[in-house]
């Protein structure tokens, strides 16, 4: 922390007003755990917020940003109820790095929007911010500090195989696709390993609950 921020936050102190929540950026491979570790912090009343779901909110039927897809890459990408068949526009998407930067710029400013205004109103001494492709975008500029889940890519595997029924060669594309475990790692201020039991996980929850509720956990090393 520089001496502007800590004169900043002990002036907002000294008028009687709390400091601005911390936020952390909660991150990870797919299938590295994410969800069950935000689920065991949301158990322990930390406000959560996860820009997976606001994505798929903010393409419901009626929504402009529905609109704005459908008009760039047709009807196709619907379901018969109006609702966005998401799996067929990830397939336009996936191997087409135009088509892809073309739907990221009609959604990522919306998502962005949602997630200030969902975290303005959550409040809490912190929150955390679920951001699958933080190290992807290079996001971790916006977050106080960045909450890193891991595990060994073969475990990663595994784990698709029996929850999407992916093949070998599929699981691998996806982590293909993704940053690697150095490079999300490298990013980390805090790590989570996920390699063992439901009880493992939650002792190292319940140990940086505790760190992150620390007056000046923004000034806290990695």
């Amino acid at each position: 922390m520089n001496s502007s921020t800590a004169i900043s936050r002990s002036t907002r102190r000294a008028k009687g007003r709390q400091p601005p929540p911390l936020r952390i950026g909660l991150t990870g491979g797919i299938a590295s755990g994410k969800s069950t570790v935000a689920g065991l912090f949301a158990a322990l009343g930390v406000p959560v917020i996860d820009t997976d779901q606001i994505a798929r909110d903010i393409v419901q039927p009626g929504s402009p940003v529905l609109a704005a897809i459908v008009e760039r890459f047709g009807p196709s990408v619907l379901r018969a109820d109006g609702q966005l068949n998401r799996a067929a526009l990830r397939q336009r998407v996936f191997a087409d790095p135009a088509a892809r930067a073309n739907l990221e710029a009609l959604t990522h400013p919306a998502i962005q929007a949602e997630t200030a205004a969902r975290s303005a109103r959550a409040g809490g001494p912190y929150q955390l911010i679920a951001v699958p492709l933080l190290a992807e975008k290079g996001l971790k500029s916006r977050y106080d500090r960045v909450l890193v889940i891991d595990c060994e890519p073969e475990l990663q595997r595994r784990r698709l195989i029996v929850r999407d029924g992916s093949t070998q060669t599929e699981a691998q594309a996806i982590l293909d696709a993704q940053a690697s475990r150095e490079q999300r790692l490298a990013l980390a201020d805090d790590v989570i390993v996920n390699t063992g039991d439901i009880l493992d996980l939650a002792t190292q929850v319940e140990a940086l609950h505790a760190k992150y509720l620390k007056t000046d956990c923004r000034a806290l090393p990695a």
